[in-house]
């Protein structure tokens, strides 16, 4: 077989007048020429594949004397269809051509087998989300074969671009006819077929005639996958009882052995009618199916999200809708039509199943939304509404402040210690995640931690934001959290900085020196420093904030996921061990404080462990908390004594913390605040809306940010 690569064929040195190209468009003719010239029925399968993939470049490429010559201008959608009616042309007017390329269409389509296509291509090969997405890297990373009969591999090679789709349907009836006759031929091609010598033999020439045998195949294979779906614990467990009273699973597979054989009944009969009564019954077995499906979801909205669950939920949807992409091909009176729109559809899932974004974006939707909503339960307590909240945010505040005074202390013993840099970060870590858990279950706050939470409880009030009143009423909730905000970080610092100061001076008292002294004061206020990286640190602090509000969430959706509490309170050992009353009460501490324990333990860990971490590869980063900054730049002050008003450093470091504070809190409220829009689904043109109206509150009533008025709503509001 002679090969064709790029414009370097083998043909002769003259145009192939033959197929009525002229010596003007003699470019595009050659590329024809060589291509026809190469198609050879008794090649290799890998070298009749190879062909095909030639043959759809060349078909692809866009400009030349070919649209030209069908006086068009040069169309992404248009050129393919142009060059496809061009290549007919010549075929019919050169039978020499025509017998060789509908040899190795007929040769191709005998050997490849169609039914994997039909019913594989675009799906899980295993029932999971983390294999799919290996599958996913692997064909976008790794090249394909050509040597295969899988006609779902060669359609990856043979489709490669994004716009396929579009020419394909956008091919005419008329066009379509003259190419499926290509392929079947007529019936002297298909004599020719059975008595010439070909790969072929005559039951392979005869049965490559009927279409539909792949089709059946492929809607079995479907078939069975769907009820190995609806079957499985995961899904069955977790469908609505209603929508599996009439026992759709079970009938699929007698529903499309009879579609099958009234197919065959019609031929015979020749009343294409009989058809309609089988396949309308698997047509209502497949929607019972997807109701089922869809109620999947129902449950996880209530008992927490799965990926796997969810993406195996999805999958069964896809074929059961592919199933009926199918059964609309063997009833169309015009089946090639119906045919080009399923090619179509399938180009475009080739090109989705390339990307591991595609997948992240549909299955990930759900799971944001509950991780969200987990975190709105506990993000609400953080939002004050009116006076009385605020006030007592900024109480709740100044026991947070109190306790991370201590915290400072601790974090100063161990750096004196002297252990390694990853045990430093280790009890770091457990001093700040201790401490955290402390100012939690004492019901108090810190601040730079609420807007995590916040940003999801506030996202629950984007549900509907199609008229002003919502939006406005959004805009409220975005002015109560920034008050809360200001009554948390102001709360956090009054307390703080005087107690750390207090301490440092009543150690002096005592034993006439400081707790911490001025060598690691100094080297506080060196690292605190406005001149040196800290906004960077604090940005970066920001985000460890937002992953452990994203921890909080995974951490509480697999909880209820499991049903851990419900396991507490009623598993015998625990309840023979505790009892009734206090299993039960043990079951409701652990639901509503498993988010805030998991939150303030990954948060603590983060803060100490990451910058030792990041250090093991060579990159130097630190954290910079606004509340444990103001605490060691206090422990230096108290160090110090009334010097340090002197010392220009020590005002450099004053003047970091409000932008250390704003930092915090901005980089994970934009965070999370991302996150709770991509589970609402937020358009645009919301957001633009949304973005307006701050604008506007913050020109008209800018203290409303700050201070709480006497007409601001109550809470709900």
């Amino acid at each position: 077989m002679k090969l064709w690569w790029g414009r370097r064929a083998s043909a002769p040195s003259k145009p192939n007048t033959s197929s009525g190209v002229q010596p003007s468009k003699r470019a595009a003719a050659w590329d024809l020429t060589a291509l026809l010239n190469a198609a050879d029925a008794r090649a290799s399968q890998a070298e009749r594949n190879i062909w095909l993939i030639r043959l759809v470049e060349w078909l692809r490429r866009r400009g030349g004397p070919v649209e030209a010559a069908e006086g068009a201008t040069p169309n992404k959608t248009l050129a393919p269809v142009l060059r496809l009616r061009h290549l007919l042309n010549v075929l019919d007017r050169n039978d020499g051509h025509r017998a060789e390329v509908q040899g190795m269409l007929r040769s191709f389509l005998a050997d490849a087998d169609a039914t994997s296509l039909l019913a594989d291509f675009g799906f899980a090969p295993r029932m999971g989300f983390v294999s799919e997405l290996a599958e996913r890297a692997r064909l976008a990373t790794l090249p394909g074969t050509p040597q295969t009969n899988d006609l779902g591999e060669v359609f990856h090679l043979l489709f490669t671009s994004p716009g396929d789709a579009a020419w394909l349907e956008a091919i005419d009836d008329e066009t379509l006819d003259r190419l499926v006759a290509l392929f079947a031929g007529d019936a002297i091609a298909a004599q020719r077929a059975v008595t010439a010598p070909s790969p072929l033999g005559p039951a392979d020439a005869r049965r490559q005639l009927d279409w539909r045998s792949p089709v059946f195949d492929a809607i079995d294979m479907l078939v069975s996958q769907i009820r190995a779906a609806g079957f499985s614990t995961a899904l069955r467990r977790r469908m609505d009882a209603s929508a599996l009273i009439d026992r759709p699973f079970h009938q699929l597979s007698t529903a499309a052995d009879a579609v099958r054989d009234a197919a065959l009944h019609s031929d015979e009969a020749g009343d294409p009618g009989l058809l309609l009564a089988p396949v309308q019954y698997l047509r209502a077995l497949l929607d019972a199916c997807r109701t089922a499906a869809d109620s999947v979801r129902a449950h996880l909205e209530e008992y927490g999200v799965s990926v796997d669950v969810v993406f195996q939920a999805g999958q069964l949807r896809e074929r059961t809708e592919r199933v009926d992409a199918l059964l609309s091909c063997v009833l169309a009176s015009e089946p090639s039509r119906e045919m080009m729109r399923l090619l179509s559809h399938l180009v475009r899932i080739g090109h989705e199943r390339r990307s591991a974004r595609s997948l992240f974006a549909r299955h990930y939707s759900l799971l944001a939304r509950k991780v969200a909503e987990r975190s709105a339960e506990t993000g609400e307590r953080y939002i004050t509404r009116d006076q009385d909240s605020y006030y007592a945010m900024v109480g709740k505040a100044l026991g947070g402040g109190a306790v991370i005074a201590i915290t400072t202390f601790i974090k100063f013993l161990v750096m004196a210690v002297g252990f390694s840099a990853f045990w430093s970060g280790f009890w770091a870590g457990i001093n700040y995640a201790g401490s955290f858990v402390l100012i939690h279950l004492m019901h108090w706050t810190v601040a730079t931690k609420q807007p995590a939470m916040t940003a999801p409880a506030m996202a629950a009030k984007l549900e509907d934001v199609s008229h002003d009143a919502e939006v406005e009423a959004f805009v409220d909730e975005v002015a109560n959290l920034i008050r809360s905000q200001v009554a948390g970080i102001v709360g956090n610092l009054i307390m703080c900085a005087p107690v750390v100061i207090l301490i440092q001076w009543l150690c002096r008292l005592a034993f006439g020196m400081p707790l911490v002294g001025q060598p690691s004061g100094q080297h506080a206020m060196d690292t605190l420093t406005l001149w040196g990286p800290t906004l960077l640190y604090a940005a970066f602090t920001g985000i460890l904030l937002f992953a452990s509000s994203i921890i909080a969430g995974w951490v509480e959706n697999w909880f209820v996921w499991h049903r851990i509490d419900s396991a507490i309170e009623w598993n015998p050992r625990i309840r023979g061990r505790l009892g009734a009353p206090r299993a039960k009460r043990w079951a409701h501490w652990w639901r509503i404080n498993i988010s805030g324990l998991a939150s303030n333990v990954s948060l603590g860990l983060m803060l100490g462990l990451v910058p030792a971490i990041a250090s093991f590869f060579g990159a130097p980063i630190e954290v910079r908390h606004v509340t444990l900054s103001t605490g060691q730049l206090a422990a230096a002050a108290g160090a110090f004594g009334w010097q340090v008003l002197h010392m220009s450093e020590f005002w450099w470091c004053v003047a970091a913390i409000p932008l250390t504070g704003v930092l915090n809190v901005a980089v994970s409220f934009l965070f999370a605040f991302k996150v709770a829009m991509r589970s609402r689904g937020l358009k645009v043109s919301d957001r633009s809306r949304i973005y307006r109206a701050i604008r506007r509150r913050l020109r008209r009533k800018p203290g409303s940010f700050l201070w709480p008025t006497r007409a601001a709503p109550a809470a709900g509001g």
